[in-house]
């Protein structure tokens, strides 16, 4: 299952934005965050699609979900302006931004060729 991201969880497992610049990932795997907001039609519609993929990938992948509406102040040290927004981080290099409901297929595409896949220049 997805787990849900406060910006006090948000900085001590992902990236601590208020002390740091220049982004350092501080998870042990890769991850997908979910920006999201309960009124959100598009949101519900990848809601279980990102439940399936933490199963389907767990172990390799972490699924973090942002409420956008609770947490106004992490959305903003992102500029998320629409959503659904998901943020796709691989263990090293810079983290993908991308925007709107995706189809399983994509998601899959990304956490393959951009997460998972090692020693590829992304």
């Amino acid at each position: 299952m997805a787990t849900q991201l406060t910006k006090d969880k948000f900085i001590k497992e992902i990236f601590d934005y208020e002390n740091n610049k220049e982004w350092k990932f501080e998870g042990e795997l890769p991850a997908v965050i979910d920006f999201y907001a309960d009124w959100c039609q598009p949101c519900k519609m990848i809601a279980p699609i990102i439940e399936e993929l933490s199963t389907e990938y767990e172990g390799k992948v972490n699924f973090f979900k942002v409420d956008t509406e609770a947490q106004q102040e992490l959305a903003g040290a992102f500029g998320i302006q629409s959503i659904p927004s998901l943020l796709f981080i691989p263990k090293d290099g810079k983290p993908q931004m991308a925007a709107g409901a995706l189809p399983k297929e994509s998601f899959i595409d990304v956490i393959e060729k951009e997460l998972l896949a090692s020693g590829t220049e992304a």
